[in-house]
């Protein structure tokens, strides 16, 4: 018998003048597991994201978060039980140093502001965290250079710095290589997979090679229905998968 999930959408249907992007699509992802949501271009992965992330709001289905009713939570509250994301295109604060891009994201910062009433010792307490996070990250040595001199592999695992400052349980990495060449890509690969071992993490990604090689579990979206869901060895070598990929899968339901 499998694992409750963490995470679970149930019948997600979306739809935009008309076009059915997502249509019936159920997911399960479990704790402490790596997951992937593959498939691509307008297979509706950035849909499916923004749905699980409140950034939009299903037209029917449900989303569960530990078994709660998380359909109707705006992105903020998310958050606040436990559900952090990072972005395709990157959402950083451009002046602020890449210390304080992480502290602000702390949950007593972020709760309190910058006022004059913050305890002394939350800011040293928060200080101390981002400082950790950026270290975790590979960011060390960078932490008092504005975010805008970073290069964009840098910038790439900062944003993810700045997901993890939330103390998330669940953490969405939308699209993390893009953009990216192969040293910063091998950077990240490396922390996804530390970060696998203490978090959930759910990947919506196009490139098969980095998913396939890091997740437990492998999710295919195709024209808005699930296709195949598995181990990435069953996804690597599903026929289905193959020529979706190649662009000539008919559209069929899965039911």
């Amino acid at each position: 018998m499998s694992a409750e999930p963490i995470l679970e959408t149930q019948a997600l249907r979306k739809a935009f003048g008309g076009h059915q992007v997502l249509d019936g699509v159920s997911l399960r992802f479990e704790a402490r597991r790596l997951s992937a949501l593959i498939g691509p271009n307008g297979a509706g992965k950035t849909t499916c994201f923004n749905l699980l992330t409140g950034f939009l709001r299903p037209d029917g289905g449900r989303i569960l978060f530990r078994g709660e009713d998380i359909t109707g939570h705006s992105p903020d509250r998310r958050a606040r039980i436990g559900i952090s994301r990072s972005f395709q295109i990157l959402n950083l604060f451009d002046d602020y140093t890449v210390l304080e891009n992480v502290r602000v994201a702390v949950p007593a910062m972020r709760r309190r502001g910058w006022d004059a009433w913050t305890p002394a010792g939350e800011v040293t307490a928060a200080a101390d965290r981002a400082a950790a996070i950026v270290r975790l990250v590979g960011l060390a040595g960078r932490e008092h250079v504005a975010a805008r001199f970073m290069s964009y592999g840098q910038r790439r695992l900062l944003e993810i710095g700045v997901a993890l400052a939330g103390e998330p349980e669940l953490l969405l990495l939308d699209e993390p290589t893009s953009g990216l060449g192969s040293r910063p890509m091998e950077t990240l690969r490396a922390l996804v997979q530390q970060l696998a071992e203490r978090l959930t993490i759910v990947v919506i990604e196009h490139d098969m090679d980095f998913v396939l090689s890091l997740s437990h579990h492998v999710a295919v979206l195709h024209r808005g229905t699930v296709i195949a869901e598995g181990p990435p060895a069953a996804i690597r070598d599903h026929a289905e998968v193959r020529e979706a990929y190649l662009g000539t899968l008919r559209h069929t339901r899965v039911g």
